[in-house]
């Protein structure tokens, strides 16, 4: 695991970053120009901070991202593996790439969560980790980084996560804009629970926000192309809805002024992708286990040659021992998996007595 780290940019989403990973078991050194991090944290420079550490984590704006490389450049060695946080991942990942390439390992990456949500200790805390053909390993060893230190790594290409940012994330950030703005801030004691979920956005928001509004709608190919669409969307609504003030309406509904009813079940597409990866684990899952009972057959054939049982208590509570073992190493609830073992076993005896039945 990587045990060392520079963060640069110290601001909320930073230094929520830099304590969670302490929390963890990383040694973390930070700088930022603007803003003096805790004795405990703080690096004289930039250069200083980068200076033999595993990992370096870019915490500043887009728009600082190329100049703080070109000063961080020559302090960097191969060993290293540089990463960004941006919202935005398009724009990012062409800058790491033309000013780190091949030389220094490098990855796309974005928390999809902010100090709120750290600070709330919310589940599940999810991490876009970009696919790079260029560094595959550095890929793989920072999907493993996050999660050991208790974040959930999902993959999507830079594009893709960027059309999926537009339609959520800014568009989120483009209408608490526009609630705040009009100074509409949904506090009422008298507010439904249909209007809980807005407020508690628009608390994440002004949280969040700063200089991450501008990244989002700015440097976001795809995000013009949303905040048209809704605002169309909602100028076609005011429309309807003015005409139908307007006039007499008949006993008969009007589908225009309905809500369209939810879905049977939600869906989007990092939901279906990491279904995907589900699914795609059980099925290497359910061969393995196949392999395992050719192997426990196997092993049956040998005990009843040489005059042993199926059953074999002693290298059974030993086994489970070693697999509650694997499992708290992993963070894994050892009850849970030794109740999955202990089917395994249920399995193998009865794979290994069918298998004796049927030898002459």
């Amino acid at each position: 695991m990587i045990t060392t780290a520079a963060i640069l940019g110290f601001g909320r989403f930073g230094a929520a970053l830099a304590e969670r990973l302490r929390e963890a078991g990383v040694n973390v050194r930070a700088f930022d120009p603007a803003v003096t991090p805790p004795e405990d944290f703080a690096a004289p420079s930039a250069c200083d901070a980068v200076r033999d550490v595993e990992l370096v984590i870019l915490a500043v704006p887009v728009s600082a991202l190329h100049d703080v490389l070109d000063e961080i450049r020559s302090s960097l060695i191969p060993g290293q593996i540089v990463i960004d946080v941006a919202s935005v991942k398009s724009g990012p990942s062409a800058i790491l790439e033309s000013t780190l390439g091949t030389d220094i390992p490098w990855v796309a990456t974005h928390p999809l969560f902010g100090p709120i949500s750290l600070a709330r200790g919310e589940r599940p805390v999810q991490v876009v980790v970009c696919p790079n053909l260029q560094h595959p390993n550095a890929v793989e060893t920072i999907n493993e980084f996050f999660w050991e230190a208790g974040f959930d790594p999902v993959s999507l290409d830079p594009e893709e996560h960027d059309r999926e940012m537009a339609a959520t994330h800014a568009l989120a950030f483009f209408i608490a804009k526009g609630f705040l703005d009009a100074d509409i801030q949904l506090q009422s004691e008298y507010a439904p629970p249909s209007v809980w979920g807005m407020r508690r956005m628009l608390e994440s928001v002004r949280a969040d926000a700063g200089q991450l509004y501008a990244t989002l709608q700015l440097d976001n190919p795809y995000s013009a192309q949303a905040r048209r669409r809704l605002l169309n969307a909602l100028t076609q609504a005011d429309h309807i809805l003015r005409s139908a003030a307007s006039t007499t309406r008949s006993s008969g509904a009007d589908s225009s002024l309905n809500i369209p009813a939810a879905p049977s079940e939600l869906s989007s597409p990092l939901l279906d992708k990491a279904r995907d990866g589900i699914d795609e684990i059980d099925r290497e899952l359910v061969a393995l286990l196949a392999r395992r009972a050719q192997l426990s057959r196997r092993a049956g054939r040998v005990k009843a040659e040489i005059g042993h049982g199926v059953r074999d208590p002693q290298r059974e509570a030993s086994l489970l021992e070693e697999r509650r073992a694997m499992a708290q190493k992993l963070g894994l609830d050892a009850d849970a998996v030794e109740e999955v073992f202990q089917s395994i076993l249920c399995l193998s005896r009865d794979s290994q007595s069918k298998d004796l039945k049927r030898i002459p």
